[in-house]
């Protein structure tokens, strides 16, 4: 065992001679930050905006469905051509066109008046997300090796944290400003200064050599196809929670404010666990125990949406938020995990969020379709228990001494601490 952590410290020493120098790490944790505070507001601001959104663009619910299915679809076709963009054009330069363009269709909303043209602009924003999310696990274990589990916990954190926001800022600033494009325009604002942060951060890098064929390689691995199966069906909970919490308590009388609020409150216990769950979970070679407690708050979660929605709706959402929220860090720790080398683990990981984001595109929809047969959203609620049953079992085949052999790689020494 210490030989094997020997072996591992080395392999973390060379690492560290291709992350980023002492003098530009500040900068780098700031744009960590920055940039995934924009990765989910334009996704989260429109639950409590749906009512008007649909009053003056024509789209009913399954349309209103398409404003979160269309950008999940996106991020999960561009997460497989993310390890080949890498490859050919590194990650600085992807990732600072991909902020442009989440800052431009923000922009653009304040002139949307279709529902297609809704739809367009969260196609722009999603194919913005998904070349961030593609490359952006990969970005982060080259620059901070030693300290993989904590980074991608705050990066995650962040990005949960970014929901809580545009649930919260979209109703309050649309109400003040008297229209709800201004609720989901703002956002312009944020992407902009994320982009010049981000530029500023990130040193200039060489291109890739391998990354590419080493994703051909992981597509023909059972192991990738079930750690994209894991994180969709989890992913499919959080995008049919962002997308319903909303409109569901909206239905049971509440107000937009109110139930963005909620959501907000959902979208903070997601912060709040991706975060600290994974500094938990950097003490443990295994982080399955962590997984699984947190699909048991998320099955807490779901049965008290069903039995008893409005007994405590605040701690209702909060436990459901925090096992989604960490799960969804974890899950990318735990790609990560598998391979050594960082453009390999980016690879993986883009792999994973590729499938996944695809399989956690079509909740929303079929809950949509679930809702309009049934008239409520019980039916919907049920689908993800059985999701969370079906994620639990297949994590107890995730162990860290088999991830070598999962890959079909030559077997590496694991360490227990990964920072």
């Amino acid at each position: 065992m210490h030989n094997g952590y020997r072996l591992k410290r080395v392999a973390h020493n060379k690492l560290k001679q291709n992350h980023a120098p002492k003098s530009s790490r500040l900068p780098l944790l700031a744009a960590i930050v920055l940039v995934g505070l924009n990765l989910r507001p334009f996704i989260t601001g429109v639950g409590p905006l749906a009512a008007d959104i649909s009053a003056q663009t024509g789209l009913a619910l399954q349309g209103i469905a398409l404003l979160t299915l269309v950008p999940m679809l996106l991020m999960g076709i561009l997460a497989f051509v993310g390890p080949s963009l890498q490859m050919r054009l590194g990650a600085r330069g992807p990732i600072i066109a991909a902020l442009a363009v989440l800052a431009l269709a923000s922009l653009l909303r304040l002139f949307v008046t279709s529902g297609w043209q809704m739809i367009a602009t969260a196609a722009l924003l999603g194919f913005g997300a998904a070349v961030v999310q593609a490359l952006f696990p990969g970005v982060i274990k080259k620059h901070f090796p030693a300290h993989v589990g904590v980074m991608m916990g705050l990066y995650s954190a962040m990005l949960m944290g970014g929901g809580a926001v545009g649930a919260q800022l979209a109703p309050l600033i649309a109400t003040a400003a008297g229209d709800w494009h201004v609720g989901l325009a703002w956002m312009a604002i944020p992407a902009t200064l994320a982009l010049l942060l981000f530029k500023r951060g990130l040193p200039k890098e060489k291109q890739g050599s391998h990354g590419g064929n080493r994703a051909c390689i992981f597509l023909r691995r059972p192991r990738t196809w079930l750690l994209m199966a894991c994180f969709g069906l989890v992913n499919g909970g959080y995008s049919t929670a962002v997308a319903w919490i909303s409109p569901f308590y909206r239905d049971l009388g509440w107000s937009p404010a109110a139930s963005g609020s909620l959501l907000a409150m959902m979208a903070v216990a997601q912060a709040g666990a991706a975060l600290f769950l994974p500094v938990l979970a950097s003490r443990h070679e295994d982080r399955r125990p962590f997984l699984w407690l947190t699909l048991a708050m998320q099955f807490v979660g779901f049965i008290a949406l069903i039995l008893r929605p409005e007994t405590a709706p605040l701690m209702w959402v909060s436990i459901l938020g925090a096992g989604l929220g960490g799960c969804f860090a974890l899950s990318m720790i735990v790609a990560l995990d598998h391979l050594p080398d960082p453009a390999e683990a980016g690879a993986l990981s883009a792999l994973m969020q590729g499938g996944g984001f695809l399989l956690a595109a079509l909740p929303p929809w079929i809950v949509a379709v679930l809702h309009q047969l049934t008239g409520d959203f019980t039916a919907g609620w049920m689908l993800h228990l059985c999701c969370v049953i079906i994620v639990t079992v297949l994590y107890w085949r995730v162990t860290p001494s088999g991830y070598a052999e999962a890959m079909s790689l030559p077997r590496q020494p694991q360490a227990a601490n990964d920072g």
